[in-house]
């Protein structure tokens, strides 16, 4: 099962920043809109920013003006550079297209604490 891998696991203070990618094989992945999504313990996973093939972006009202959603075709590959953190933040961070059309990964942990 093809899986999209996500990285740029960390734990960082109040305030820092991380940029996190993610990498998935196929052109389903290069040509779909792809979403970051976050699952924070106890709680179901949200979707917390969105990019198109295109380019256009939407992102979560928690995260807008912190969190910024970019992508690289060429690479198959699809970034959150993340910035302003909050501890609200803390969560296991995935991707994957419109509708799931990848097996879920297992995710990279961010941690935001002091």
């Amino acid at each position: 099962q093809v899986q999209p891998v996500e990285s740029g696991v960390g734990l960082v203070q109040p305030g820092g920043s991380l940029r996190l990618s993610c990498a998935a094989s196929g052109s389903i992945f290069r040509l779909n809109a792809v979403g970051w999504y976050r699952q924070a313990p106890g709680k179901q996973r949200e979707l917390v920013a969105r990019i198109t093939y295109g380019g256009s972006t939407n992102y979560a009202d928690s995260v807008k003006g912190r969190f910024t959603i970019s992508r690289d075709n060429t690479k198959n590959t699809v970034y959150l550079q993340m910035n302003s953190l909050k501890p609200e933040d803390t969560a296991i961070y995935y991707c994957n297209t419109d509708g799931a059309a990848y097996t879920w990964g297992q995710g990279t942990q961010v941690t935001v604490s002091s």
